[in-house]
């Protein structure tokens, strides 16, 4: 029964891998409309981001929001883009991940961007 559940998990993980990817792709095409593309990026960053609303050290709670969030999040980029182009995403997808993780770096800059932001706001707020 346990390996059957790991089994599930691991091809659940599989998916979210993917579909994380063909929302990246998503929001670079230009036919992609500007409500999708927000809530796309703002999946992905979210996926990717090591910070979290609430933390995972807090049991349960702490994986909750990646299991809650990250899952309507995708569900609304998903009814927002147009089929056609989320499905060519989705093959544009596998291509990426064939020859095991991207390895172009740089997709990390505007993750370390909005945190940085975020961190000096925070900053400003309380010392101003």
């Amino acid at each position: 029964m346990a390996s059957k559940i790991l089994v599930w998990l691991r091809n659940k993980a599989s998916q979210l891998k993917m579909e994380i990817s063909a929302l990246y792709l998503a929001y670079k095409r230009k036919e992609t409309p500007f409500f999708a593309k927000a809530v796309a990026i703002t999946a992905v960053v979210y996926a990717l981001s090591p910070i979290d609303l609430i933390p995972d050290f807090i049991p349960i709670l702490g994986y909750l929001d990646d299991l809650i969030i990250l899952p309507i999040l995708i569900y609304f980029a998903l009814k927002l883009i147009p089929k056609p182009i989320m499905e060519e995403c989705r093959e544009q997808a596998k291509d990426l991940w064939r020859d095991g993780k991207p390895k172009k770096w740089y997709y990390a800059i505007p993750i370390i961007a909005v945190w940085l932001l975020a961190a000096v706001l925070i900053v400003k707020a309380i010392w101003f």
